[in-house]
C-alpha cells in the first residue's frame, strides 16, 4: 500500500495542488482545511506523514503539533510562511521532523517527504537479538524494544519520534564523538546545513529530560567545534 500523506492547510488551491502532485508520485493523500478536520481524519486513519500549515484560522498548527506526541505519532513536516524563524524553531522543539517555507518547491517537498519516510523504515528494521535494548541516560532509561524513555520509578517520560531517534543513535554510538553531519544523517536523514540549529535545539530539549543538571550536562556532552558525545560513565 502506498504511503498516506495528510495535507492540512487552509488554502484550498495549495491543498489541491499538493494532492495532485503527490498523487502522481505514488502517494495516497487526504485533505483537511483546519485543525477540526485534521483531527476527524486522524480518528478515521493514522497517516504516515502530515503536511501541517502553522498559521490556520482557529486552532493553529503549533497547537495541533503539541498534541501529536510519542514514538507512534505520525511524522510531521511543517509548512511555514517565509521568514517565520521563531515558528520553525518552536515547531522543531515540539517534535516536527522538518519544515518547508512557502511558496513550496514541489520537488523539494517530495524529496523531504521521502527522506522522512526513509527514517521510519530504518527505525523499524529488526534489531539483532543479542544487542542491548536498555541504556542508561542520566536519570532515565531508554528502552529500545518498547520505544520508551522511563524514569527510575518506571514512569514514561514523553518523547517525540525525533528525540527517540536521537537517543537511539547515541546509544548505538556510546563513547563516540558524533558531528552534526553524522547526527543529521543518522537520526534526521538529511544533509547538514551549517546554519541549521535543529540538532542543537533538540539536544537541549533532551538534556532537560535526562540530565540531573541540564545547565551542566554530563551524559550528552558538547565537544566544542566537533559535535556531541554520549558518555554515561
Amino acid at each position: 500500500m502506498s504511503d498516506h500523506i495528510l495535507i492540512c492547510d487552509d488554502e484550498r488551491e495549495l491543498r489541491e495542488m499538493l494532492a495532485e502532485y503527490l498523487g502522481k508520485r505514488g502517494f495516497r493523500t487526504s485533505l483537511a482545511a483546519q485543525a477540526e478536520e485534521l483531527r476527524a481524519a486522524l480518528a478515521r486513519e493514522k497517516p504516515d506523514l502530515i503536511l501541517l500549515d502553522i498559521n490556520m484560522p482557529g486552532e493553529d498548527g503549533l497547537s495541533v503539533l503539541r498534541s501529536l506526541q510519542g514514538p507512534d505519532a505520525p511524522h510531521v513536516i511543517m509548512l511555514t510562511a517565509a521568514g517565520e524563524v521563531v515558528d520553525r524553531v518552536v515547531g522543531l522543539e515540539m517534535g516536527a521532523d522538518d519544515y518547508l517555507a512557502k511558496p513550496v518547491d514541489l520537488r523539494e517537498l517530495a524529496s523531504r517527504i521521502k527522506a522522512v519516510l526513509r527514517r521510519r523504515v530504518t527505525a523499524a528494521a529488526a534489531e539483532p537479538a543479542s544487542e542491548r535494548t536498555r541504556f542508561r541516560f542520566g536519570k532515565t532509561w531508554l528502552d529500545l524494544e518498547a520505544a520508551k524513555l522511563l524514569d527510575d520509578e518506571g514512569n514514561e517520560v514523553p518523547l517525540t519520534s525525533m528525540e527517540f531517534n536521537l537517543l537511539k543513535l547515541f546509544a548505538r554510538n556510546r563513547g563516540r564523538v558524533l558531528n552534526r553531519d553524522q547526527i543529521l544523517e543518522g537520526a534526521h536523514d538529511r544533509a547538514w546545513d551549517p546554519f541549521d540549529r535543529s540538532i542543537d535545539i533538540r539536544i537541549s530539549r533532551l538534556r532537560k529530560k535526562i540530565e540531573l543538571n541540564p545547565q551542566k550536562p554530563e551524559i550528552i556532552r558538547t565537544v566544542r567545534g566537533v559535535g556531541y558525545i554520549y558518555d554515561p560513565s
